[in-house]
């Protein structure tokens, strides 16, 4: 092969490298931004009941 067939076949390897690795900064970043918002906007409280149940002491 020329060196201009093989320097063109480097710069498209090293192009979709970086869209890759641009992809994946931007799968991260989302990714991070719904785990801050699940956090913040979540309904993780637990759903409070009252118990009343007697109790028998045995003061001997």
């Amino acid at each position: 092969m020329s060196q201009s067939v093989q320097s063109a076949i480097k710069k498209v390897g090293q192009g979709q490298m970086l869209r890759l690795l641009k992809v994946l900064f931007f799968l991260g970043v989302i990714g991070a931004i719904g785990l801050t918002a699940f956090a913040f906007l979540g309904d993780l409280q637990p759903n409070r009941v009252e118990v009343n149940e007697p109790v028998e002491l045995d003061a001997n």
